[in-house]
């Protein structure tokens, strides 16, 4: 059936800012959804608060409404609009949520839209627990013994009758296993029941059974309007049961699943799908296995698409949003094609020669006395995905990707291994888990031993057994004594030079990465280039999508082209966000308007701009140097592009010098320039641009001097970090002294700033375009919060609301000073405190930002397009007045969401260091407005140290 005539304008509903298990997988699936309906010429509405969002640009749909994600909000688009049809699937929980909440109110009934993508009762089913628990016998699929409570008493009672703790408390209608976790202990049974009846928004919490330690997998299905089922990907994870699989090492596809029980679990899950309704689109289900036997159990049953759906896109190469919404609006799976071979049907169920594993990223670092125990509620921010021949190479380049200072699973020096310790961490699950099992083998541990603690699959350890073995015969070696083939072994298990380095030094004195890279081109040794064709080769692949391999044939094909490697930002974090995508898309899309083939490298699964069809070419490889090197060196662009992938793609920036490859933009001198705080002081002092009073510290004593000096209170801040990593603001000594001590600590390498901090001052931030004769100011940003809160942790506004036109004067005129005597070209963005009409510069990042996406689209304004066409050459004069010239005509407010929910033990505080995971925008008309009045009554608040 071809798609359907009978709607022409669509509803797409998004999910809001990004927190905690709702991240910007859904800014991807969205983006494809909207462009899966544009291109069959449908009229595309959307819904979204989140300014950071590809999703959210004007590009992407008809009409885009920046507004709150309300019942209200949907009710006053539809009655503009008159949609057809409204599709909730892209929208994580939130959109799920709005619309089943709408249909309740026979809403969607009473205005003729047909909701499409799934069926609503499919969604009162799968979320209410007792529900689908009742589905599950009546059609035969096995489950944990479970029951739903409304109470404590109730629960209490339950448990009883399931044999006591441990239980599991899944609360009803959360996302990312919010209030839910495994009670261990009598003591802390009340507390989480409480929590998780409170959390779920219909106060029911489903009592499980505990299958803790059982092996979990995850299907990703689709179904077309004839009910043909296609099963996409199966993930396994290979932490077991009990920890969210959101903050699970997971691998694809599966690897310890027999074909028997792989087909059991295959017509499990058609056959959960089928029963909750006859809707076309996208479906992730969850199994439990017990690893002594075949029985399995149904975990639960996701009709929409999930977190897992971004990843299993981007490992297969297969993509199931664009699919999912071609398949509600109509069309068959058998009328599709697949876009990444062109010539085969989507129907084609992907099949793949190698192997993916995600590593998720934690920020535990942010909140002090968090419980960074791993349990069913999610709290990992962001994460990594990798492609490898096998296990080990997957699994060194996920560690590679996650931007833990880490070259790969270990052999790299980082940690002194201690018996005791190695042996705790391992007891509970915790984020370092694979890194710690690597640990335990290097202490002589058995495979028998560590499985029998962890409960992890023995396959997977025997491969990590495997790895450390590789480290201890290398450890012996010399550089000049190391064999072609024993390096070969290395480099196919996914060692990367810097990690030989480290252990051949162990027998060898100090041999670097860059030797290491030297004798490897010697044997010839050069990885190549392997493309993702979701078809194990059976079919050529038009898709221009790659992954590196030290093995068979080079299948990336070099153009003639002038060229530009942008790098992207690698796994989300709490500083390092889906903005960074933002400005990584426009800057893709900038190369191509300036005649260049861009060429993308990340490792983000859960983004747009690794989407197989934004860059001409797209590499799936970590933002690590050796990696990036390869690329380089196999494509030899014009040059690179950083200044858009944040601090993951800067710190490379030195070593493309040393190379003596071209960065586009400013230099990357003055770049680095800008991070050294004490030069950058020293900067001002020569312009006569006021600053806070400072000193360079490299120790604790010389911050004391510095504080005596200045006075309290004082700012302490490393040089280059994000998300104001390891900042702290003391009001006396001893405070200055422990966070002193905290920084050299986590940053020894660098000086750091002892800075006089502004009481009772305004901050201010301002971004720019600046082409060494122009500049254009994207946005001036006043913060209601005061200076000491993080600027992405603040409610900002634009235009300013309070600033005196003196002081703004003076800061278009310290911007432009900066700009002309610093040499930029394209990004820069200062930070400046203001006390009255008195103006001062707290930083500068000549880089684009987290707010860049929020002034694009309070402004309409392509800024990340603006800013990298200059620094390809553009001059601020070549661009239209219009694409210049701000369409605001009221007040929009950037407002930050933080996870504290998340990690109740946790103070709700705010300070100099960056907590907030996302943000929202919103337009108001004047300052009664409660979206101004509410933070600027409580702006003083949460200020802390």
């Amino acid at each position: 059936m071809p798609r359907r005539d009978d709607i022409n304008k669509i509803l797409i509903i998004g999910s809001g800012p990004i927190v905690i298990g709702q991240a910007c997988e859904f800014d991807y699936s969205g983006s494809q959804a909207c462009k899966s309906l544009m291109e069959d010429g449908y009229e595309v509405v959307l819904i979204n608060s989140n300014p950071a969002t590809i999703m959210t640009d004007p590009m992407m749909a008809d009409e885009v409404y920046l507004k709150p994600l309300t019942i209200e909000s949907i009710k006053e688009i539809v009655e503009k609009e008159n949609p057809d049809a409204v599709l909730p699937t892209m929208g994580g929980q939130t959109g799920l949520n709005l619309t089943r909440d709408l249909q309740h109110e026979n809403y969607w009934t009473e205005r003729d839209i047909d909701i499409i993508g799934v069926d609503i009762d499919a969604v009162d089913i799968t979320e209410d627990r007792q529900e689908f628990r009742d589905l599950m016998d009546e059609i035969d699929i096995p489950q944990c013994r479970s029951r739903a409570a409304e109470s404590v008493l109730e629960a209490k009672e339950i448990a009883e009758d399931l044999g006591g703790l441990p239980i599991v408390i899944r609360p009803s209608f959360t996302m990312g296993g919010a209030g839910g976790g495994i009670v261990w202990s009598e003591d802390e049974f009340e507390e989480k029941v409480l929590r998780g009846l409170e959390m779920s928004p219909v106060h029911r919490v489903l009592i499980e059974e505990s299958i803790f330690g059982w092996k979990e997998y995850e299907l990703e299905l689709l179904r077309d309007p004839n009910d043909n089922v296609v099963i996409i990907c199966t993930v396994e994870n290979i932490d077991p049961m009990g920890v969210h699989t959101g903050d699970s090492v997971t691998v694809a596809p599966s690897q310890t699943l027999t074909d028997k029980q792989f087909q059991m679990l295959r017509d499990a899950a058609i056959k959960m799908m089928r029963s909750i309704g006859t809707f076309a689109g996208g479906c992730n289900v969850q199994f439990a296995v017990d690893p002594e036997s075949d029985r399995f159990v149904a975990i639960e049953i996701n009709p929409r698409v999930s977190r897992s759906s971004a990843l299993a896109s981007k490992a297969t190469g297969y993509p199931i949003a664009k699919i999912a919404t071609k398949l509600a609006v109509g069309y068959n799976l058998d009328e599709l094609p697949n876009p990444i071979t062109g010539n085969t049907s989507a129907c084609f169920e992907p099949s793949i020669d190698y192997v993916i594993v995600k590593t998720p990223r934690f920020n535990f670092e942010k909140f002090p006395n968090v419980n960074e125990e791993l349990t069913t509620q999610m709290k990992a921010v962001g994460e990594a995905m990798s492609i490898g021949r096998n296990f080990p190479e997957a699994l060194n380049k996920a560690f590679q990707s996650l931007e833990i200072g880490r070259a790969g699973l270990g052999a790299d020096g980082y940690e002194e291994l201690d018996r005791k310790e190695v042996r705790e961490r391992l007891k509970k699950p915790y984020w370092d888990r694979m890194l710690n099992i690597r640990n335990a083998f290097k202490l002589g541990a058995s495979v028998e031993e560590i499985a029998d603690i962890t409960k992890v699959d023995p396959w997977f350890l025997q491969q990590i057994r495997y790895m450390v073995s590789l480290e201890n015969r290398t450890e012996g070696q010399s550089l000049d004594n190391i064999t072609e083939e024993d390096l070969f072994e290395l480099k196919q298990a996914g060692f990367g030079d810097e990690q030989i380095a480290w252990m051949l030094s162990q027998s060898d004195g100090n041999v670097t990465d860059n030797e290491v890279r030297a004798k490897r081109k010697e044997f010839d040794m050069l990885p190549s280039f392997k493309v993702v064709d979701t078809c194990a080769a059976e079919f050529p692949a038009e898709t221009p999508y790659f992954y590196s391999a030290y093995e068979g044939e080079n299948e990336s094909k070099v153009s003639d082209k002038k060229k530009v490697l942008i790098l992207g930002s690698g796994p989300n974090r709490i500083g390092q966000g889906i903005e960074f995508d933002y400005s990584c898309v426009h800057a893709v899309k900038a190369a191509q308007d300036m005649g260049y083939e861009a060429i993308m490298v990340n490792c983000n699964p859960e983004t747009v701009s690794t989407d197989f069809d934004i860059a001409d070419k797209l590499y799936f490889e970590p933002v690590f140097w050796e990696r990036v090197m390869d690329i380089y060196e196999h494509e030899q662009p014009e040059g690179v592009i950083l200044q858009v992938g944040g601090q993951t793609a800067l710190k490379l920036g030195k070593r493309f010098v040393e190379e003596g490859i071209k960065i586009f933009g400013t230099d990357f001198e003055k770049i680095n320039f800008a991070e050294d705080r004490g030069a950058f002081s020293d900067f001002l002092n020569d312009l006569d641009i006021p600053f806070p009073s400072y000193g360079t510290a490299k120790d604790v004593d010389g911050a004391i001097e510095i504080a005596d000096r200045i006075g309290y209170p004082v700012l302490i801040r490393p040089s280059y970090v994000l998300g104001g990593q390891g900042m702290r603001i003391a009001v006396k000594q001893d405070e200055l002294e422990f966070y002193t001590e905290r920084v050299l600590d986590t940053h020894p390498e660098n000086a750091f700033l002892i800075d006089k901090f502004l009481e009772d001052a305004v901050e201010v931030d301002v971004d720019a375009v600046y082409d060494g004769d122009d500049m254009h100011i994207a946005g001036i940003m006043q913060h209601i919060e005061p200076a000491g809160v993080h600027s992405g942790d603040s409610t900002a506004v634009i235009p300013t609301y309070s600033l005196s036109d003196t002081a703004l004067d003076k800061i278009r005129e310290y911007h432009e000073k900066i700009a002309d005597n610093m040499g930029i070209k394209g990004f820069l963005n200062v930070q400046y405190a203001i006390q009255g009409d008195d103006v001062y510069v707290l930083e500068a990042n000549p880089r684009s930002t987290r707010t860049i996406p929020f002034l694009a689209k309070a402004t309409e304004r392509p800024e990340a397009q603006i800013a990298v066409k200059v620094m390809l050459g553009a001059k601020i004069s070549d661009f239209d007045e219009d694409e210049l010239t701000s369409s605001l005509n009221q007040w929009a407010i950037k407002e930050p969401v933080f996870p504290f929910d998340k990690f109740p033990e946790v103070k709700k505080e705010l300070g100099p260091e960056m907590k907030s995971t996302g943000e929202t925008i919103y337009f108001m008309e004047d300052f009664n407005d409660e979206h101004f009045k509410k933070p600027f009554e409580f702006k003083n608040l949460y200020l802390s140290k």
